[in-house]
């Protein structure tokens, strides 16, 4: 084989890899997107008079929640412009929210930031390290690629908690991966 068939081999593969790695990136990219636009069904439906409501003493307030999974898109970006998260130095505070209009200008924002960092990402910093601790105690050794998984599935995981809250107060659940029992439509 001579020397321009090998160079021609390095160069197919190292093409193979780029297309591979931007398809990992545009998977992620059309998976934010359907989880941002399902999010935003079921924030729109958040009872403003209920905001104080919890459907057990331990359970998150309605408010807490909504306002919660309308930032959680913006942990994409956190995960691509830092290298972690100390709750010590930065201790979580909850996003002020009157109406669902400020909810769904919260998600609104947190999804641009998020898909912003995400569309200029590149895929050789997903298995870069993020920390996520509270002072000397580790929370989460992760990549900055687990990072975005877990963005994305706490959106689902909260998502489904206020799916229970508007259950529970006979609110009709929108479809989420599918028809629910109250909105039949795919």
């Amino acid at each position: 084989m001579s020397l321009a068939d090998l160079l021609l081999m390095e160069i197919t593969t190292i093409e193979k890899t780029k297309q591979q790695n931007m398809d990992i990136i545009k998977a992620l990219l059309k998976e934010f997107e359907s989880e941002f636009n399902t999010t935003k069904k079921f924030l729109a439906l958040v009872p403003v008079d209920k905001f104080d409501w919890a459907p057990h003493e331990k359970s998150m307030k309605m408010k807490s929640l909504a306002s919660h999974i309308a930032e959680l898109p913006a942990w994409v970006s956190l995960a691509f412009t830092t290298d972690g998260l100390d709750f010590a130095t930065a201790p979580y505070e909850e996003k002020k929210v009157d109406s669902n209009e400020d909810l769904l200008k919260l998600l609104e924002e947190s999804y641009e930031s998020g898909k912003a960092e995400l569309e200029k990402a590149s895929p050789e910093n997903f298995d870069k390290q993020w920390i996520l601790r509270n002072g000397e105690q580790i929370l989460g050794d992760l990549t900055k690629y687990e990072m975005v998984r877990i963005a994305f599935s706490q959106t689902i995981h909260h998502r489904a908690q206020l799916g229970v809250y508007l259950r529970l107060l006979n609110i009709p659940i929108p479809g989420s991966y599918g028809p629910s029992a109250d909105d039949q439509s795919f």
